[in-house]
């Protein structure tokens, strides 16, 4: 398998494509949008971005030497070329400006970092908890108090565990140590939305100005005569 890739650089003649070898080893991570990192002339690893993949090239002569996750999707690196073709621009500018904020930046120390945390997920079957506490196998108040709660909310923050059901970490490592629970660390999708109501804006009404303009563009899109109109006015006359 061969990877198109775009190289991350601004040069007019780096606006191409570069053919690499993906290695056996890396085909099932490389993806389209994946950030990867090759030999490009005398720089040791080049960072880059995959916008194609195909089964072969005879200009594909060197090896990928690292994919990261993929940080753009299909459709994104669609849009860049049509954006690059479109604007006259380098399709490496394009892909920047898709990637998600602190991840453009070249220096790998200086990106944004994913946000992780622990969550609280059952190891033992339910039947099997339900013996042991019935037959006083476990015997402490909280750490039923624990176990009959995830019974019911699998996979809960660890941190909302313990402040629902009272408990405290002590608690939660002795379950673990005891293998009835399992503290997976899980990455936490950042949306800055999630909590944000945004209000769709009334439509502004019109003054007699620009309701003549208005009027007069609309009728020549309603009989298809294509012309070309200039607005005159002072700033902030919401010309557009």
């Amino acid at each position: 398998m061969v990877a198109e890739i775009i190289v991350n650089s601004t040069a007019k003649q780096l606006n191409k494509t570069f053919d690499y070898v993906i290695p056996k080893t890396m085909e099932n991570q490389a993806k389209i949008g994946s950030r990867v990192f090759v030999p490009f002339g005398r720089i040791k690893k080049q960072e880059g971005f995959i916008i194609d993949i195909k089964e072969k090239s005879e200009f594909a002569t060197r090896e990928i030497i690292e994919i990261e996750d993929s940080v753009i999707s299909e459709e994104k690196i669609k849009l860049t070329k049509l954006m690059a073709r479109k604007y006259f621009c380098n399709i490496s500018d394009c892909v920047k400006l898709m990637l998600p904020p602190g991840n453009a930046t070249k220096n790998l120390d200086n990106r944004t970092k994913a946000k992780t945390a622990n969550f609280v997920y059952l190891k033992k079957d339910i039947e099997e908890i339900d013996f042991n506490i019935e037959n006083k196998i476990i015997k402490s108040e909280k750490q039923i108090r624990q176990l009959n709660f995830l019974k019911e909310n699998n996979g809960i923050y660890i941190m909302d565990l313990e402040a629902i059901t009272d408990t405290t970490r002590a608690i939660t490592k002795v379950l673990e140590k005891n293998g009835y629970i399992e503290i997976v660390e899980k990455e936490i999708e950042r949306n800055p939305f999630v909590n944000k109501k945004v209000e769709r804006d009334t439509a502004l009404q019109l003054n007699e100005e620009q309701q003549i303009c208005f009027n007069k563009v609309e009728e020549s899109i309603e009989n298809k005569e294509y012309k070309e109109f200039l607005l005159y006015g002072i700033t902030g006359s919401r010309k557009n």
